[in-house]
């Protein structure tokens, strides 16, 4: 074969060799079989997997709730005739009008000012108070839940009809702080639970009284009756929140007879407390008539503890007839309380809503706005002129409040879940 034959088949052979390794896009020949199928500027057809992105989590809402209170329930003689009934007595009536408060906060702490009678005994009155066993049941009907039970009346009939009291409580499915039947009882805050939102929310009660009126507590029950101290007093809110307590109340009976405005000493205990950190609200009765509230410094994480000095009378036979005017009218107290699903439950705000006594019609007990408002009852014996009086007469305490905004509630609130659930103290 010619030499030139021969270098030019290996020229041909080396160069398809060559071209066999040169990538398609090089400057080389490109081979065919290595050339993509669609031009590169034009968009691909073939289908690309993409990731499939995370929902976003629904945030938990808020967990809202309110916490109620009134003042000193206290039936004379005149309240417990005007409740007797065929084979016993019945309170519901005298306080029917104001169901809509206590059925429609979701927590509802009454002010349980006597013990009740025994079932021998006589129900009687002023100086040595009794009460008819029947009313126990009568405010679980109504919507409440628990009262304070630690006053200065605790011991009226002595060591037994507390402990009876209790007992009726119990029975009834009402919780009770502030007077014990043992040791371990009074050390033990009164847990109320709330199911909101997802969450147990856990509210602790402790209850104190400044005295028994001079009459000896047992020297063999020393707990029977709770005496307010500072330093007891936040020594068990600290353990309640331990034992897993989102908020903490402390029910106190404390204060002058007839004063409008908080005591010194009132003011160095809720100063105390408040400091401490570790209660969230102070519901204050035993004056008779309202005291202001206030959001002081302190209180959990440094937020402000909120304080009701005192609510004044509930249901009772004072008005200006027996007894200073602003006896006639209490408060009722709606206390809002915030529990996120990651952090801790506060009171937000707290409103008044006042609640008025006809004492000579037949006791009835009115939440006095919708009187006010033109609502009147059958057997009403109030007049317009009185209304507007004893309104001017809470607005005078109320308004005048200084520090936070106290607005006046108008219409009762509405529940935002189940009932809550009274755990025994023992």
């Amino acid at each position: 074969m010619p030499a030139i034959l021969v270098i030019l088949i290996l020229s041909v052979t080396a160069g398809g060799a060559l071209a066999a390794w040169q990538p398609w896009n090089s400057d080389g020949p490109a081979d065919p079989a290595a050339e993509p199928t669609t031009d590169p500027g034009e968009p691909s057809t073939t289908s690309q997997p993409t990731a499939t992105p995370e929902p976003t989590p629904t945030p938990q809402p808020d967990a809202v709730f309110t916490i109620g209170a009134a003042g000193d329930v206290l039936p004379h003689d005149t309240v417990i005739r005007n409740a007797r009934i065929d084979g016993g007595y019945d309170f519901t009536p005298l306080l029917e009008a104001t169901r809509p408060w206590s059925a429609g906060v979701d927590l509802a702490l009454c002010n349980m000012e006597v013990p009740l009678s025994l079932p021998d005994e006589t129900p009687s009155g002023y100086p040595l108070f009794g009460a008819p066993t029947e009313i126990a049941g009568n405010l679980a009907d109504l919507g409440w839940d628990g009262c304070s039970t630690g006053t200065n009346h605790s011991l009226d009939r002595g060591y037994d009809n507390l402990a009876y009291t209790l007992d009726t409580f119990d029975e009834a499915g009402l919780g009770h702080a502030g007077s014990a039947r043992s040791e371990q009882e009074e050390l033990a805050p009164q847990i109320y639970e709330l199911e909101r939102e997802g969450q147990t929310i856990r509210v602790a009660q402790i209850g104190a009284t400044y005295g028994t009126n001079g009459l000896p507590i047992p020297a063999d029950a020393p707990w029977s009756v709770t005496l307010i101290d500072s330093g007891a007093l936040i020594a068990q809110a600290t353990a309640a929140r331990e034992a897993g307590a989102d908020l903490v109340v402390a029910t106190l009976h404390w204060g002058y007879e007839y004063q409008n405005s908080p005591a010194d000493d009132q003011v160095e205990v809720a100063e105390a407390l408040a400091a401490s950190g570790q209660v969230d609200l102070i519901i204050g009765n035993h004056p008779h008539v309202p005291q202001p509230m206030a959001l002081l410094d302190g209180g959990p994480d440094g937020s402000g503890m909120w304080v009701a000095y005192s609510l004044g009378n509930f249901i009772s036979n004072q008005d200006d007839l027996c007894c200073v005017p602003q006896t006639g009218t209490g408060l009722f107290l709606t206390a809002t309380v915030v529990k996120p699903a990651d952090g801790p439950a506060r009171v937000t705000g707290l409103e008044w809503t006042p609640m008025t006594v006809d004492r000579v019609g037949a006791q009835r007990v009115y939440p006095l706005p919708a009187l006010l408002a033109g609502d009147t009852p059958s057997g009403l014996t109030l007049s317009s002129g009185t209304l507007a009086n004893r309104q001017e007469l809470v607005e005078q305490v109320m308004v005048n409040s200084t520090g936070a905004e106290f607005p006046e509630r108008i219409e009762p609130p509405t529940p935002t879940g189940d009932d809550a659930v009274v755990v025994p103290r023992s």
